[in-house]
């Protein structure tokens, strides 16, 4: 055989067996119609077919099951990536780097998420590792989805919106998780700033209706000089006003956002303008002063403006846990205590004592307070441990400034409506004190002086009288002196036009 022939032998048998080999090959294997496959660096994985979430998530769903909560109970902070991924995607349509069709895909799937659709996608536990890698996946897959559907195409058509290449564009879990948390906290505080406002009222409320009612103000516990009820009332809600403002000047760092930063502040992989641009788009979307932070590498570790909003929350808690206390002190007895106030009784107290009712709101209030304190040491702990250019922990800060807010808000409201409003005054009890308070020699101080007001006040103590008994007993003073100078009412100072 030539070598002509025997190449030709030789290729037709490579041919007969290429045949064989491609006809013993199975068939490729399909995927059940209720599961699609994706794939990442690990592989291949089955999402349901229905799921708008995509690979990574679904890694993340089973590593992380820890809470027993998902990211659909925070769904402030879902419409926080919502606006963070549409002002992204315009900003990089505006430097050149996106097109405008896949921006307006991914505007429309974000403005559906924002009405509360898809939020049920967000399955993965908050509690996670890796600096919130995973929720921002999650947000970049369900996004991607929710932006082919509301475009009229398939779930999984990635060449048309890609979860990375598209949602994720520009970007970073570094700059995209912190800006949409600063705007989740933003639009928590509109809310906690809101029932303060309806508290104060209602405070203020029971101060106008109490404003002549005399009563004993206290000190350490002890009895001082006189005051109204309306006064002591109108102080909780100036108090309660003063954390409005606190809370308003702790919110102004949570504006400089390190969007265009990406991985570590460099912007790497970011287009230039795009941080401004994006920054402004986020500024308009949401309604508020968002702009680019000054030092991009900064912004991307400091976690300065969520422990100060995180002081705010935990400020606000202090002032609101003082006030309940008070009115637990006020109410207390109603036999064997102060018995100043009545709160509304929403509940029998006790399953052995019959006819006891317990203080249960004001005691709610003190429940969610010390929550709250617990929580601004948490992101105490989280902030300090950031390591070099990035802060691993602020899943734990986003869970626990989250929850606080959310917190305050419902106890406040549930406070105010079922606690506050209802709340009456005993002025006989007030008046048995008035009559038989020491606190009043402290006016005669002026008129007798010191050495000899003490030794009134000591009378009174080892007799059991009151003061004003004393001095007529003593003719101390006249009538007219009494009236002017010891009368309870003239010594509480009061000025309504300063609650009008």
């Amino acid at each position: 055989m030539n070598k002509k022939s025997l190449a030709l032998a030789v290729s037709a048998l490579t041919l007969a067996i290429a045949g064989a080999n491609l006809q013993a090959q199975p068939a490729a294997v399909q995927a059940p119609p209720d599961v699609r496959m994706e794939h990442d660096l690990l592989g291949e994985k089955a999402v349901p077919a229905s799921a708008l979430y995509g690979v990574q998530t679904a890694r993340a769903m089973e590593n992380f099951q820890i809470s027993g909560t998902t990211l659909a109970d925070y769904p402030e902070l879902i419409n926080g990536f919502a606006q963070v991924k549409m002002a992204a995607a315009m900003g990089n349509t505006d430097a050149g780097k996106m097109d405008k069709k896949t921006r307006d895909a991914i505007i429309k799937g974000g403005q559906a998420i924002l009405t509360g659709k898809y939020h049920d996608q967000f399955q993965v536990d908050p509690y996670q590792g890796g600096a919130g890698t995973s929720t921002n996946m999650a947000a970049n897959e369900v996004m991607a989805n929710a932006a082919l559907l509301e475009t009229g195409r398939q779930l999984g058509e990635y060449d048309i919106v890609e979860p990375h290449d598209d949602l994720n564009m520009s970007q970073s879990t570094n700059d995209s998780y912190p800006t949409a948390l600063k705007v989740a906290m933003v639009t928590n505080n509109d809310l906690v700033v809101a029932q303060i406002e309806l508290l104060v009222a209602a405070l203020r409320a029971k101060g106008n209706e109490f404003i002549d009612i005399l009563k004993m103000g206290r000190t350490e516990m002890q009895d001082a000089v006189p005051m109204t009820v309306g006064q002591e009332f109108h102080a909780m809600a100036a108090a309660l006003e003063e954390e409005i403002t606190f809370i308003r000047a702790s919110e102004k760092p949570l504006f400089a956002i390190n969007m265009g930063g990406t991985a570590i502040g460099t912007g790497l992989n970011a287009p230039a303008g795009y941080a401004e641009k994006t920054a402004a788009h986020l500024a308009k979307l949401t309604g508020k002063p968002y702009y680019k932070a000054d030092d991009l590498i900064a912004a991307t570790w400091d976690q300065h403006a969520f422990v100060a909003e995180s002081g705010a929350m935990r400020s606000l808690a202090i002032k609101l846990s003082k006030i309940a206390s008070d009115l637990i002190l006020l109410s207390s007895g109603p036999r064997a205590g102060l018995n100043e106030i009545n709160l509304p009784p929403v509940q029998p107290g006790s399953s052995i004592m019959p006819g006891k009712v317990n203080p249960v709101m004001p005691e709610l209030v003190n429940l969610v307070s010390f929550r709250v304190i617990g929580n601004d040491l948490s992101v105490a702990l989280a902030a300090r441990n950031g390591q070099l250019q990035l802060n691993a922990y602020e899943p734990l800060v986003a869970i626990t400034v989250l929850e606080s807010q959310r917190l305050l808000t419902n106890t406040m409201a549930t406070f105010r409506t079922r606690c506050v409003d209802g709340i009456t005054v005993n002025e006989d009890t007030l008046s048995a004190y008035i009559e038989r308070t020491v606190g009043i020699v402290t006016a005669l101080n002026p008129v007798i002086g010191y050495e000899r007001a003490t030794e009134l006040a000591k009378e009174a103590y080892s007799t059991n009288k009151g003061i004003l008994e004393i001095v007529r007993e003593q003719n101390i003073l006249s009538e007219e002196q009494i009236e002017e100078i010891l009368s309870p009412a003239a010594l509480t100072g009061l000025n309504k036009k300063q609650y009008k």
